[in-house]
């Protein structure tokens, strides 16, 4: 009886070890990282998102601050008519984003993190719809088109300033000081 627990306690020992050894090699990694001149993510390779992002100081920042969708029908008779369900909602918000930083010669590749409010949605069950903000998020971001995994909130919330919204969200962008200022 003695030789099995010593066992177990010798295999639970070297599997604490180990996971130890590798959580100390990945910080170590992570702050060699954080020395990067570039916008470097941080996170599990398994996520959808980051959990942080590192941006160098010698690049610009750009906010958009809380967008709605956009009026899809303006004599629509229902939200869905008139601003589409969530997910749609919130294709139509990326989409915006999209088209905004292109005509600043940016992309959604420059979005670093995203701030998400849901409201309920009285079509499926009175309760936000995650599920839409995600398979919407999932069409622009981790894709083979744009591989950037965003640092992400999404936070449920009771309304939003217009009963047919249900979904806002703020962005935050980094982009390249190509213009550094020359010290004398």
């Amino acid at each position: 009886m003695k030789k099995p627990m010593k066992s177990v306690i010798a295999t639970a020992v070297l599997g604490i070890s180990l996971i130890a050894g590798f959580s100390f090699a990945s910080a170590g990694s992570e702050k060699d990282d954080l020395k990067s001149d570039k916008v470097t993510f941080f996170g599990s390779p398994t996520s959808s998102i980051s959990s942080s992002v590192a941006v160098p100081q010698h690049y610009n920042r750009l906010s958009f601050s809380g967008t709605v969708p956009p009026l899809l029908n303006k004599d629509g008779k229902t939200t869905y008519e008139r601003y589409g369900d969530t997910e749609t909602q919130a294709i139509g918000i990326l989409e915006k984003f999209k088209a905004d930083l292109k005509a600043k010669g940016l992309s959604l590749a420059d979005v670093i993190y995203l701030r998400v409010y849901v409201a309920p949605d009285p079509n499926k069950g009175d309760i936000p719809d995650y599920q839409g903000w995600f398979d919407a998020y999932a069409q622009f971001f981790n894709t083979k088109e744009n591989s950037v995994k965003t640092a992400r909130s999404t936070v449920g919330v009771e309304s939003l300033v217009s009963p047919d919204y249900l979904i806002e969200i703020e962005a935050e962008v980094a982009y390249k000081n190509n213009n550094k200022s020359k010290s004398k």
